[in-house]
C-alpha cells in the first residue's frame, strides 16, 4: 500500500506540474485529486498557498472524506477546493483522480449558453458527453455536493458554468489526458466562433462513431490497437517533466 501511495503522490505533482508547464494554474487556486487504495476513503489533494510549480510528491496533503487533514497538522489545504472533489468522490468510487481548472478558454466556453460545440476532433471526443452544473457561488456550501454529483452522474467531463472545466478518471492519466483535450477543444471553438462564419458540425453517426472512437485511446490497460501501453501520452509528459525539473518526485 505504501509503494502504491507513493507513486500515484509522484503522478499527483506531476499533474500539477504539468498543469503549470500548459499555463492552466490560477495564482494558488484550483485542485486536483486522488483517492488513494483502501476502505478508509483517504484522498491526496495540493497544500494551501503553494504554487502548482512547488509541489512535490511528499508535500501533497493527505485528508478524509470530509477534508480533515490525516498527518502534519501544520499542513493546510482550502476547504472549498475539496468541496467539489469530496462530492464526487463520494458518488463515483469508479473515479480515482479529479482535475479541475480555471483557464481563460475553459471559463469563457463555461459562460456560454451553448456550451462545448462538437465542431472540432477534440471536442467532438465528448459529444453527448459532457454534463453541466450551474454556478452556485463560492463552493463552500456542502449541501451543492449533492446537486454536484448528480449533475455529473456517469459522465467524466463537468463544465461548470460561470467557473472552469473538471474531468474524472479511472487513473490520473485518463483523468489529465482528458483536461488536455477539453482545453483544446475550447480553444478551438473560441478560435472559430471569433471568426463569426458559421461552425460545422459533422452528421450526427459521426459525432457518435468519433466520441467512441476517441475514448478507446484512454484504455486504462494498452493492448486496444493504438498502444501497448495504457497511457501512452501521460508517460511522455513524464518524460518532459524529468528533464525539465525531477524535483515533483521529492
Amino acid at each position: 500500500m505504501e509503494a502504491i501511495e507513493r507513486e500515484l503522490r509522484i503522478q499527483l505533482a506531476a499533474v500539477y506540474r504539468l498543469v503549470h508547464h500548459f499555463g492552466w494554474d490560477e495564482l494558488i487556486w484550483t485542485h486536483s485529486t486522488v483517492r488513494l487504495p483502501g476502505p478508509e476513503d483517504h484522498f491526496l489533494i495540493n497544500p494551501y498557498g503553494f504554487r502548482f510549480d512547488e509541489v512535490t510528491a511528499s508535500n501533497l496533503v493527505k485528508v478524509d472524506a470530509d477534508g480533515r487533514i490525516l498527518g502534519d497538522p501544520n499542513q493546510e489545504i482550502n476547504p472549498a477546493g475539496f468541496v467539489i472533489h469530496s462530492a464526487i468522490h463520494r458518488m463515483r468510487p469508479d473515479v480515482r483522480c479529479i482535475l479541475h481548472t480555471h483557464t481563460v478558454a475553459g471559463m469563457a466556453v463555461a459562460a456560454l449558453d451553448c456550451g462545448l460545440l462538437p465542431i472540432s476532433m477534440y471536442a467532438l471526443g465528448y459529444y453527448q458527453q459532457v454534463a453541466y452544473h450551474d454556478f452556485e457561488g463560492p463552493s463552500l456550501d456542502l449541501d451543492e455536493r449533492g446537486r454536484l454529483g448528480a449533475n455529473l452522474g456517469d459522465r467524466n467531463v463537468l463544465v461548470l458554468r460561470n467557473h472552469g472545466l473538471l474531468t474524472c478518471g479511472a487513473t490520473v492519466a485518463q483523468a489529465f489526458v482528458r483536461m488536455y483535450r477539453l482545453e483544446r477543444a475550447c480553444q478551438v471553438q473560441l478560435a472559430a466562433q471569433a471568426t463569426g462564419a458559421r461552425l460545422v458540425v459533422p452528421p450526427e453517426p459521426v459525432c457518435r462513431l468519433s466520441a467512441e472512437r476517441s475514448d478507446q485511446f484512454l484504455s486504462t490497460q494498452g493492448g486496444d490497437g493504438y498502444s501497448r501501453n495504457p497511457n501512452p501520452e501521460f508517460d511522455a509528459f513524464l518524460r518532459l517533466l524529468d528533464r525539465k525539473d525531477p524535483s515533483y518526485r521529492d
